[in-house]
C-alpha cells in the first residue's frame, strides 16, 4: 500500500496548490443516463463545473443535456451515436446529414471535441461491417457544415487477438480487415482511436494470475519487461497493446483517447469496493500526472474519461450499476481529486 499513499499524497498536494504540470493532463467523465432517479442537467453539470471538470462524454444525444450545455458552453462534449443508427448512417448520407443538423448544428455554442460512432461493436457482425462507411458519411456531413470534428469509434479490449506482451498487440482475425479500413480513415484524417481500458475486468476474471497491485498502479516493480519498455501498471500495458495493434494495421501516427476506465464500488464481493474504486481512480490520475504518456508513447498526452458520473439503477444488476463517482443525489461514492483541465 505504500506506493498508493505516496502517489495519493503527491497528487493531493498538486491539486490543493493548483500546480500546472509540465505536460497536459486531459481528464473527463463519462456521463451516463441509464437511471430513473438522476438529477437534472443543470444539477449534474453544475457539479462538474464546480469541480472544474469540463470534458464530458455523452453516449447518445440528449436534447435536454445539449440544450443546457448550449446555454452554458464551458464544456467540451464527446458525443456518441446509438449503435442502432450505424446501419442508417452507413447506407444513407441524408440520414447522416440529418443527424448532424439535429444534434450538432442545432447547438452552435457547444464545443464538440469528438463524435463517437457506436460503442463496443461486436466483431464479426453486420454493424461492424457498416462502421467504416458510417464514419465516412458522418465525417462528410460534419465537414459540409464548415466544422471539423474528429469522428471515430470505441472498441473494447476484446477486439484484440493478441495483447501480451504489449508489443505483440494485434487486432483479432475477426476484426483485422475492418480495423485496417478504420485505421486508414483515422490515419488520413489525423483523428484519434477510442478505446475502453479496464484493468478491473482483467483482474476480476483472473485474480490468481493478475497482480492486484499491478492493476492499481500500486507497485514500483517492473512487472512486465517488453524489450526496452517497462510496465509497472496494467493500464499502460493495455493502452500500448492497442497502440501496437494500430501500428500493425497501418496507423503509426494514430493517437488514442481512453473513452472509459474505472473500478466498481460494489457488486463483486471484496474486489468491487469503495476503497478499491477510490484507490484506482486516485492512482490513475496521479500516474497520468507524473507520466505524460505511456511507455510506448511517452510524450503524448493520454486524454482519459472516468467511467462514470453516476451509479445508474437501470443498468444490469451487479458491477454495471456501481461504477459511479456520484450517487444520483450527487453525494460522493468516493472523493476524486479532479485536476483543473
Amino acid at each position: 500500500m505504500k506506493f498508493f499513499f505516496l502517489v495519493f499524497a503527491f497528487f493531493s498536494i498538486f491539486i490543493s496548490q493548483h500546480i500546472t504540470p509540465t505536460g497536459a493532463l486531459s481528464i473527463g467523465v463519462a456521463y451516463g443516463t441509464k437511471g430513473d432517479n438522476l438529477p437534472s442537467p443543470a444539477q449534474g453539470f453544475g457539479k462538474l463545473q464546480e469541480r472544474h471538470v469540463h470534458r464530458v462524454r455523452l453516449f447518445e444525444p440528449d436534447p435536454d443535456i445539449l440544450a443546457y450545455v448550449n446555454s452554458n458552453p464551458v464544456f467540451q462534449i464527446m458525443l456518441g451515436t446509438l449503435n442502432d443508427d450505424i446501419t442508417k448512417l452507413a447506407s444513407d448520407p441524408n440520414f447522416a446529414e440529418t443527424w448532424v443538423n439535429t444534434n450538432i448544428a442545432a447547438y452552435p455554442n457547444i464545443t464538440f471535441s469528438y463524435i463517437v460512432v457506436g460503442n463496443e461493436i461486436s466483431f464479426p457482425s453486420d454493424l461492424a461491417n457498416s462502421l467504416p462507411q458510417a464514419l465516412t458519411n458522418l465525417d462528410a456531413a460534419i465537414k459540409s457544415t464548415g466544422r471539423t470534428i474528429p469522428v471515430s469509434t470505441v472498441v473494447s479490449s476484446a477486439v484484440l487477438g493478441e495483447s501480451f506482451p504489449p508489443s505483440a498487440g494485434a487486432f483479432s482475425s475477426d476484426s483485422a480487415s475492418i480495423m485496417r479500413t478504420i485505421t486508414a480513415f483515422l490515419e488520413t484524417n489525423q483523428y484519434p482511436f477510442f478505446a475502453n481500458i479496464y484493468p478491473y475486468f482483467a483482474y476480476a476474471n483472473n485474480p490468481e494470475q493478475v497482480r492486484f497491485d499491478y492493476t492499481m498502479f500500486n507497485t514500483s516493480d517492473v512487472v512486465v519487461q517488453d524489450g526496452d519498455l517497462q510496465y509497472k501498471n496494467l493500464f499502460f500495458a493495455m493502452v500500448d497493446a492497442v497502440f501496437s495493434a494500430l501500428e500493425k494495421a497501418g496507423g503509426p501516427n494514430v493517437q488514442i483517447v481512453v473513452t472509459e476506465t474505472g473500478w466498481p464500488s460494489a457488486g463483486n464481493g471484496d474486489i468491487a469496493t469503495v476503497a478499491n474504486a477510490e484507490m484506482y481512480i486516485t492512482n490513475l490520475l496521479g500516474t497520468l500526472f507524473i507520466n505524460e504518456g505511456s511507455p510506448k508513447r511517452p510524450r503524448h498526452d493520454l486524454e482519459t474519461y472516468i467511467f462514470s458520473m453516476y451509479n445508474e439503477n437501470l443498468k444490469s444488476e451487479g458491477v454495471e450499476r456501481n461504477f459511479g463517482v456520484y450517487q444520483p443525489d450527487l453525494t460522493e461514492v468516493y472523493h476524486v481529486y479532479w485536476p483543473d483541465n
